[in-house]
């Protein structure tokens, strides 16, 4: 997050650089900083700890977990995203895909290939034989991509769970005629499942109001993740070369790059006075968040998102690499969650535990009935404009 150095500003600023101050005292006193008597000490504990206290009590309302069950959980998803590259070596050309199991408390690996079972459980993964490989699927999305979805076709995605491609339909508009053509054509690609959903996916942006935003014309977005010499976020919330100003309405900076759609992500240069943390904030809800990288979170991790019209929400990674049919056009390989999300939580960032995942891109529903919302994942972000996350 940036923060201004204007004249309004300042005394804001003060407040929160003595909040992120005691908030990175208290990461070098997690991460094991000894003492004057613990320096000479063999024992002395270097646990990092597994979240803040704003995200875990996120987790508690939003997955109806205890703190416990939070941190239990929060432990056995990082080992499963540590696993994740052993079991799928192990799986070899026979990989179906993987996803993490929250009521076993470990990672699955799906598999074609029975004879590679013991190897992928010696990785310390569960096993299930299905039908197709992680490739098959895969090829098949590819082919579904180069379709033009109608506006009843939400989205589709390789689920490894199901071992097919899912195509998520509007319920309201399943047998509408272009609908049932596209499903049609689709399930000549490879193996299909169609589903449906309540309602199309939207973007977040939203009209100017207050809070602790960034804007660009009358568009309000929210600030995803600082990298040295900005922050990222979606795309549709600004062109390249668009003014983005803060919220005290100073000029922060400008867009250096944008792409949707295709894809949804942006970055921002930061300059004027403007500085940036590796933090993502709770927006006086719940406690700041250290970030301290951007491992990929699996399927059934965990997630939580900031934004600055709905602040902290959590749920889960429910699909990867979904192509997602905005109204303006397909974005590709998104990752859809069933944390909720409202207009001008678009860029806003999605966190697991203490680590990165992507960028708010849009949804369905709200944070009152619920309802499901996509992220760009900011490792692609990072990639695509030669970015380094900023971290603690």
């Amino acid at each position: 997050m940036t923060h201004p150095t204007s004249a309004a500003a300042k005394r804001r600023r003060a407040a929160l650089g003595a909040g992120l101050c005691a908030l990175l005292v208290g990461a070098a006193a997690s991460v094991g900083l000894p003492s004057a008597s613990a320096a000479d000490s063999p024992t002395a504990s270097t646990a990092v700890a597994p979240a803040s206290t704003g995200l875990l009590a996120a987790m508690q309302k939003d997955l109806g977990l205890s703190k416990s069950e939070a941190v239990q959980r929060l432990a056995a998803e990082k080992q499963a995203t540590a696993v994740e590259g052993k079991a799928r070596n192990a799986a070899g050309a026979s990989f179906g895909g993987a996803w993490f199991d929250a009521a076993a408390g470990k990672l699955t690996v799906a598999v074609t290939d029975s004879g590679k079972a013991d190897a992928v459980r010696a990785s310390g993964a569960a096993v299930r034989l299905v039908s197709h490989t992680q490739r098959q699927l895969d090829s098949t999305k590819k082919k579904i991509d180069t379709l033009k979805a109608p506006a009843g076709v939400s989205s589709w995605h390789v689920d490894p769970q199901a071992s097919s491609v899912v195509v998520n339909v509007v319920a309201s508009r399943k047998s509408d005629n272009d609908v049932r053509t596209f499903v049609a054509r689709a399930a000549k690609a490879g193996p299909v499942t169609v589903r449906q959903v309540s309602e199309a996916p939207r973007t977040f942006a939203a009209g100017t109001v207050g809070g602790d935003p960034y804007y660009t014309g009358n568009v309000r977005c929210s600030i995803g993740f600082s990298v040295y010499g900005g922050f990222v976020s979606a795309g549709h919330c600004g062109q390249a070369g668009a003014e983005v100003r803060g919220w005290d309405g100073s000029l922060i900076g400008n867009f250096q790059g944008s792409s949707f759609p295709g894809n949804d992500y942006s970055w921002v240069s930061v300059g004027n006075g403007w500085w940036t943390v590796p933090v993502v904030l709770g927006w006086g809800t719940v406690s700041d968040q250290l970030v301290r990288g951007s491992a990929v979170a699996p399927i059934g991790a965990s997630i939580c998102r900031s934004g600055s019209t709905s602040h902290w929400h959590c749920g889960n990674v429910l699909a990867t690499n979904e192509t997602v049919n905005y109204s303006q056009g397909a974005v590709y390989e998104m990752t859809k969650t069933s944390v909720c999300a409202e207009p001008g939580d678009s860029g806003g960032s999605f966190i697991s535990g203490d680590q990165a995942q992507g960028v708010t891109s849009g949804g369905w529903g709200n944070c009152t009935s619920g309802g499901e919302t996509w992220h760009q994942p900011i490792n692609e972000i990072l990639n695509r404009y030669g970015l380094t996350l900023h971290t603690a």
